[in-house]
């Protein structure tokens, strides 16, 4: 598609009496003859891609609150540094093919998250992180004193560019279970400043339909004992139902499903149970998606038959330890975080290719959302 010429000028600027433009005079033009407010609705039908190899003014309008967001890879980055403990928040965009930092997290006092130390020669500290309706969210670490390391969930909104707080946890903890489902977070069992038997049998929900105001954590049903505070895992949405396991992997697992109507605790499906193989998500459409760690092979559930159904096995995805799903895509973090390997599902076969961390950086946890506001496109 060739722009129109005349397509990428400005608008043209007259000086006011002080010299100052004003800011509908700054404004760039879309489609020359028409409105601007008329144009946005002939381009926001169009794919973003085919609008950025058009001009500069189309290619700022993508990036702008007037046209509807599409979807990106946002990715939790730390350090290759074994000496080091920084964590950075990036999103790589699709249009570019390039990774832009986000905003620095506004948190007094700064952010300090444990990711390694040297009393722990191989194991690697977990950053929990999830999203629900639309925002990122940061739940569970450990700090620089070794304790958990947020009292209160730290937010992106990619919508507004701006991170914000919820409200305080009842119990900050660790190594629990994290996950979404119907515009809620749930966090199910972990570990406090120290063990405790109720805090490993708790588990605690914040709905973030409600209005800012009335934001708060409420105490649900609990777990029968405390065997799910063994290892930091994400708990599954699926049909209305939280489904959780208490370790990751192909190793011989304890597993439950939180009835979110009922506000009780059922029986996992043992097709769903034995196919539990590895990190698990589920898309913007309810369907659930696994990576057998081992064997690199990403499968799909189907409920009426109990049955995770292949869809492709591959070198790429062997060592799989987190993935996001969306938008028909299932994003993966490999090898020890040195690649993220994105699955086309909607391909007949699947399609599969790598997207690399920024240099000097391996991912901890990907997300998909929103692209990000960029506020001086406007």
């Amino acid at each position: 598609m060739n722009a129109p010429t005349g397509m990428c000028k400005r608008q043209d600027r007259s000086k006011t009496d002080d010299n100052h433009q004003t800011h509908d005079e700054d404004q760039m033009v879309l489609i020359p003859g028409l409105p601007n407010h008329l144009a946005h609705l002939c381009l926001s039908a169009l794919c973003p891609s085919l609008l950025n190899s058009v001009c500069q003014s189309w290619r700022r309008f993508i990036y702008s609150p007037n046209f509807p967001p599409f979807f990106s890879l946002y990715a939790l980055l730390s350090s290759t540094s074994p000496t080091s403990n920084s964590v950075e928040f990036f999103c790589f965009d699709p249009i570019s093919l390039a990774w832009e930092s986000l905003p620095s997290p506004l948190s007094n006092p700064p952010l300090k998250l444990l990711r390694r130390h040297s009393s722990f020669i191989s194991r690697i500290l977990p950053i929990q992180s999830l999203t629900v309706s639309g925002r990122l969210v940061l739940i569970a670490a450990t700090n620089d004193k070794f304790l958990p390391a947020f009292h209160r969930p730290l937010g992106f909104d990619p919508l507004s560019n701006k991170w914000f707080f919820g409200p305080p946890l009842l119990t900050p903890r660790r190594w629990c279970i994290t996950g979404s489902a119907d515009g809620a977070i749930y966090v199910v069992s972990g570990v406090g400043s120290n063990y405790r038997g109720d805090v490993a049998r708790s588990v605690e929900k914040w709905d973030m339909k409600k209005k800012e105001t009335e934001w708060n954590w409420e105490q649900m049903a609990a777990l029968k004992d405390g065997r799910y505070s063994r290892e930091a895992v994400e708990a599954v949405g699926y049909n209305g139902k939280l489904c959780i396991v208490n370790v990751k992997g192909n190793a011989i697992k304890e597993a439950a499903v939180y009835n979110i109507m009922t506000n009780q605790w059922e029986v996992m499906p043992e097709g769903m149970r034995g196919g539990w193989n590895g990190p698990t998500a589920t898309d913007d459409g309810g369907v659930m998606y696994v990576v057998d760690e081992t064997t690199g092979v990403l499968s799909r559930y189907t409920s009426e038959n109990d049955h995770w159904e292949e869809l492709i096995e591959s070198e790429l995805l062997k060592g799989a330890d987190q993935i996001a799903a969306g938008r028909g895509r299932v994003c993966a973090v490999c090898a020890d975080g040195a690649r993220i390997a994105v699955v086309d599902v909607v391909d007949k076969p699947a399609r599969i290719w790598i997207v690399n961390p920024p240099p000097k950086t391996e991912a901890v946890a990907v997300h998909i959302l929103p692209r990000m506001i960029r506020q001086d496109y406007d």
